[in-house]
């Protein structure tokens, strides 16, 4: 394991780890109590020896996401039954309202390993034992603690070794939270299963990621989210592609900005579809299609509300889908959950995410004739203008081309008569002035996008809301729609339509908006 200039070989991870295994067995409350041991740290070295420690008393490790508001970390803690908390200065702050034990990195955690042995705990837990609570990123949803036990861990790192092609010569880059799925299951897990090395990054950083890569001689990393996006939108350079990597897996990087970041780089890039709870697997190996998943199985469908398989994706002669409100439903698993396990005390998620002893993903999806899979959105990603419903997911996935972006989202905001109206939220490139011009003609000029479904309003943003894992959170942006109020400095433009051009969003316009929900007895969707 390497962290800055420090190194640890493998026999010294497993004395730390050993160290913290008696560390958390002195402080296991007495049963039936959960044995479970919160985690609010960036990615440092104390975080991989929690998690090696844990694995040796048969202990669970809670990874606590430290971009949560106070409030919500303290939620989440409770919710998992966290006994013990470890944490650092830079995060401890945000829990003044923690009651039980809390040790910090640097300050009494050091203290209270000295106390402790650094002896093998002894103890050889089952594979079925708990060893992680992993939070999924909570984009369109409160997060849900899903129950990694350690035969989930170490089968879905087998299976990430064999995809990367890892061996014992092999470093990771690990530079996603190690509080969320990606970082643990492709970033490290495959070192533990081929005594492989990895390379911590505190987080994810553009401008330190190619020479944390080369320092390292890191030959993979995984992602999730936008992180490709920023790395291509940063300068290039001459020697870009010098460097160790050879690939990367990881999950909503768009085709072109794969295919940018891999030429670029020099880097193989696998972009896959997954979630945290793991119930969906497409096939791969088939030629690659613009902008799809990947070819269904036989137990991966898009069904409705009540299970019924939905009719194949039609496209018109621009490539635009057709016949969104017959295709498009949630992508299932109809032959089981597969290595889902269940969310920590939430029976009631569990039971919606596997009726029918099905696993429902909650994404939206739809499959050509050709029976390749494309992604639409989470569930609560329809917009519904003029009586119609559609996906957010294709129109975003155009938007996302504009040139002079580095990200994009498309959401749905309330309507002042019924319905919905398409919103847009963009973060310019740096240097970059958002011409409101040349982005309604850019925009006029996708076929794929019909006239119906264009930004009504278009907010540039300084930056968006993003979970620690860089998924844009879109019920946030729901929330603050177009309002000033809500929009810190960020301009808005709109246009309605027939008009060539997009044109400030005033505060004038605003109170108009406002006063005809009010108007139409809809003023509680300008509060939503």
């Amino acid at each position: 394991m390497k962290f800055g200039d420090q190194t640890w070989t493998h026999a010294e991870y497993f004395t730390e780890s050993c160290r913290f295994a008696q560390l958390f067995l002195s402080r296991r409350p007495p049963e039936p109590a959960p044995f479970h041991v919160g985690v609010l740290l960036d990615n440092i070295p104390e975080h991989l020896f929690a998690f090696g420690g844990a694995a040796l008393a048969g202990a669970t490790v809670v990874g606590l996401n430290h971009t949560r508001p106070p409030e919500g970390l303290l939620h989440d803690a409770a919710h998992t039954d966290v006994g013990l908390m470890i944490s650092e200065p830079g995060h401890a702050e945000h829990l003044a309202g923690w009651s039980g034990e809390l040790l910090v990195v640097g300050e009494s955690l050091g203290d209270a390993l000295a106390t402790v042995s650094a002896d093998d705990p002894g103890l050889d837990p089952d594979v079925d034992t708990r060893w992680a609570l992993i939070f999924t990123s909570g984009t369109s949803d409160a997060p849900k603690a899903v129950v990694c036990t350690q035969r989930r861990l170490l089968v879905t790192g087998n299976r990430l070794s064999m995809i990367l092609g890892v061996g014992p010569d092999d470093c990771g880059y690990v530079c996603m939270p190690l509080f969320h799925s990606n970082a643990v299951m492709v970033g490290w897990a495959p070192s533990v299963i081929h005594g492989a090395s990895v390379g911590l990054a505190r987080k994810f950083s553009v401008s330190a990621f190619l020479s944390d890569v080369r320092r390292y001689g890191c030959t993979w990393f995984g992602y999730t989210g936008k992180p490709l996006s920023y790395l291509v939108a940063s300068p290039e350079e001459p020697g870009d592609a010098d460097n160790p990597l050879r690939i990367a897996f990881g999950n909503e990087g768009s085709s072109e900005v794969v295919e940018a970041f891999s030429k670029r780089f020099g880097v193989e890039v696998v972009d896959a579809y997954g979630a945290t709870e793991g119930g969906i697997a497409v096939n791969r190996d088939a030629a690659p299609r613009a902008g799809a998943l990947g070819l269904v199985t036989d137990t991966v469908k898009v069904v409705d509300d009540d299970g019924n398989e939905l009719p194949r994706a039609r496209f018109d002669e621009h490539g635009r889908l057709a016949n969104a409100d017959e295709c498009v439903g949630e992508i299932v698993n109809v032959g089981g959950a597969g290595p889902f396990e269940g969310y920590y005390n939430n029976p009631e998620a569990s039971e919606r995410t596997t009726r029918f002893g099905w696993y429902w993903s909650g994404d939206l999806g739809y499959v050509d004739a050709d029976g390749y899979l494309y992604f639409a959105g989470r569930n609560a990603d329809w917009i519904r203008v003029g009586g119609e419903n559609f996906p957010a997911g294709p129109i975003e996935a155009v938007i996302a081309r504009y040139p002079d972006a580095v990200l994009a989202a498309v959401y749905g905001v309330a309507d002042e008569q019924a319905g919905d109206q398409v919103m847009a939220a963009l973060v310019m490139k740096d240097g970059v002035d958002f011409d409101p011009e040349v982005f309604a003609k850019w925009v006029d000029a996708q076929d794929e996008v019909s006239e119906r479904y264009r930004p009504r309003y278009v907010r540039v943003a300084r930056e968006l809301p993003m979970t620690g894992t860089n998924k844009i959170v879109k019920r946030t942006l729901v929330h603050e729609k177009f309002r000033h109020d809500r929009c810190s400095d960020d301009a808005i433009y709109w246009r309605e339509k027939g008009e060539p051009t997009y044109r400030p969003f005033t505060g004038d316009d605003e109170a108009a908006v406002q006063a005809a929900f009010e108007a139409a007895g809809r003023l509680q969707f300008w509060d939503l």
